[in-house]
């Protein structure tokens, strides 16, 4: 009898592009397909910190590099990406919350939040498939949104509005470029302790509430992402489009 094979999770030869890749779980991301054996190239809008993290990345022995990129910016943007070699690995993790009552929400903090986590992962997703189109080639393109996409928050209602559409487009897109073996997906984790938490983490009340909640009963942490990430992103997954991996310790099992 001969046995089935486990497919690899190696992503040697392949390039990885990981926006919002300077810190939190855009970093952890980076490292991970990194490990995984991808040529990652690292985006984020801060120079200096992106160079430190291609710089630890590449200590480590594996292959980094940075380009300074502000996804809200559309056309700067397509054009970047335009101008590379096609990314057959997209994660893009780059993202803003501005948390508050919704009655308190201003049209400016709606406006920005929107800007960057709807439109920018938007365009962002749509100009590396563009490229693997035009080269015929195939990848894996994945938005890392939130378990937020699937419920609903306190004070996080515009938040909780810019990832339900990630889904919505994530899908639709998965649609489209399925007969081109173009995969879409999205890591939808809970709250993980990264720079962008600690104002929640700071408040007692928020964090009796995300422990209730999460039935694993502990905060999630970066490294809870960086294998869902890899598994996504390689070949163990080639059945896997138009879906949301779901790594929330149970937070959404109500």
């Amino acid at each position: 009898m001969s046995l089935p094979r486990t497919p690899s999770f190696r992503l040697d030869g392949k390039r990885a592009l990981v926006a919002g890749a300077s810190s939190g779980i855009g970093f952890g991301c980076a490292v991970a397909l990194a490990e995984a054996g991808a040529h990652v190239m690292l985006s984020a809008r801060s120079s200096g910190k992106l160079a430190e993290a291609v710089d630890a990345i590449r200590a480590e022995g594996f292959s980094a590099e940075a380009l300074v990129l502000d996804i809200a910016d559309v056309e700067a943007t397509e054009a970047a990406i335009a101008a590379q070699p096609p990314f057959q690995v997209l994660v893009n993790s780059a993202g803003v919350a501005r948390h508050g009552p919704a009655v308190e929400t201003s049209p400016a903090d709606f406006d920005a939040v929107f800007a960057l986590n709807v439109r920018g992962a938007y365009f962002l997703t749509r100009a590396v498939a563009r490229g693997l189109l035009a080269a015929g080639e195939v990848g894996s393109l994945i938005n890392v949104s939130s378990q937020m996409a699937h419920v609903g928050g306190i004070d996080r209602a515009v938040y909780s509005a810019t990832k339900h559409a990630v889904e919505g487009f994530t899908k639709s897109m998965a649609i489209e470029w399925g007969p081109k073996n173009i995969r879409v997906n999205t890591i939808c984790p809970t709250f993980i302790r990264t720079p962008l938490t600690e104002q929640t983490f700071s408040n007692p009340e928020r964090v009796r509430w995300i422990e209730e909640k999460i039935k694993l009963g502990r905060i999630g942490r970066v490294e809870d992402i960086m294998a869902a990430v890899t598994y996504l992103a390689s070949d163990a997954s080639s059945m896997v489009t138009g879906t949301a991996l779901m790594v929330d310790g149970g937070w959404t099992a109500d």
